[in-house]
């Protein structure tokens, strides 16, 4: 029997782990920022404090004794195996602003990925061409005549926000797996002073607005502006549109989607759960030693948002990277 088309979202919860309130009706982005003073190496620590914590309560589900199963995605499951419900369409349309990786975190994501499907062959796996970075989900689950209306309201800002990457340059860095019971992604954390490793902007480029980093500079001033910065100054100019920001969650992480569970098989016994465990463990521990702050590796870890593509005003059906783009800001 084909599990009951309803949202995944309540039995698998995403919450806010690295333990600051948010104020009822501020920018919920700023409570992180104010807490911080200003520094990017406590914003370093508290992303790294809710992805530590939410891998470690999530391994623990893995291998309780009172495990039951994976969340499979009933919508995705429908769309990936048409003969579960023939003729089925995803009818939640979203209003989003992505950030898309540039090519060298294609390249580390897709070989994450290939490490992944060794140990679980029934992952169903992101494409490449769909992986993105959700900067801020304005609203979600809506028809598309809402959708229309929001991106109506909007429209005047979305030349600004989508090229609002080009200028405000902020750093992404120390990638690692992260898993619960629905999914798996790479999660970064906001750059703190580490040295530059991401390849050049491609020419021409404007040498005045180049991040100071990758001429050689220190990039104790320039990661100062860091991706949660960005995420605050798109929440702002959102609502100065008039348009009220109704996201699922606001958690202090930066992470790709790599891949869903879309069948029990790989993880049904206690001996399986535990070697897909490992493998992540091991995968982790490859990223760690190969791909943080390694110059000149095989693979690179840091992302400065908006190389290559600015930020993707997008609607749709998009919940595994679908739907249409309305506007891309100017890459570096």
């Amino acid at each position: 029997m084909a599990p009951p088309l309803e949202p995944t979202d309540p039995r698998n919860k995403l919450e806010d782990l690295s333990g600051v309130a948010v104020e009822h009706g501020a920018n919920p982005y700023e409570a992180l920022i104010k807490a911080c003073h200003g520094s990017p190496a406590d914003m370093q620590s508290l992303y790294e404090v809710h992805r530590r914590t939410r891998n470690s309560q999530q391994q623990e589900k893995f291998l309780s004794p009172e495990f039951k199963e994976l969340i499979l995605d009933p919508y995705l499951l429908r769309l990936e195996n048409p003969s579960v419900e023939p003729g089925f369409r995803d009818p939640r349309n979203c209003l989003v602003f992505w950030a898309r990786p540039p090519d060298h975190i294609l390249k580390l994501a897709s070989h994450v990925q290939t490490l992944l499907k060794k140990a679980a062959p029934n992952l169903y796996l992101m494409a490449p061409y769909r992986m993105h970075l959700t900067a801020l989900e304005v609203t979600h689950s809506r028809t598309p005549e809402e959708i229309a209306g929001l991106v109506a309201a909007i429209r005047p800002a979305i030349t600004s926000i989508t090229n609002l990457t080009f200028a405000r340059r902020s750093r992404l860095v120390k990638p690692l797996v992260s898993y619960d019971l629905s999914a798996i992604a790479l999660s970064f954390l906001p750059a703190a002073g580490e040295k530059v490793l991401s390849p050049p902007p491609v020419p021409p480029h404007a040498e005045h607005i180049v991040h100071p980093g990758m001429s050689g500079e220190s990039t104790k001033d320039s990661d100062a502006y860091t991706y949660h910065h960005l995420r605050r100054d798109v929440f702002d100019l959102v609502q100065a549109t008039g348009v009220e920001v109704d996201s699922r969650y606001v958690v202090p992480s930066a992470h790709i989607t790599l891949g869903r569970y879309l069948t029990q098989t790989d993880h049904d016994t206690a001996e399986a759960r535990e070697r897909w465990i490992q493998a992540i463990d091991d995968v982790n521990g490859w990223l760690k030693k190969e791909v943080w702050d390694v110059p000149e590796g095989e693979f690179i870890g840091e992302w400065i948002v908006g190389q290559e593509r600015g930020l993707d005003a997008r609607n749709g059906t998009l919940w595994y990277g679908g739907g249409r783009t309305i506007m891309q800001g100017e890459g570096f």
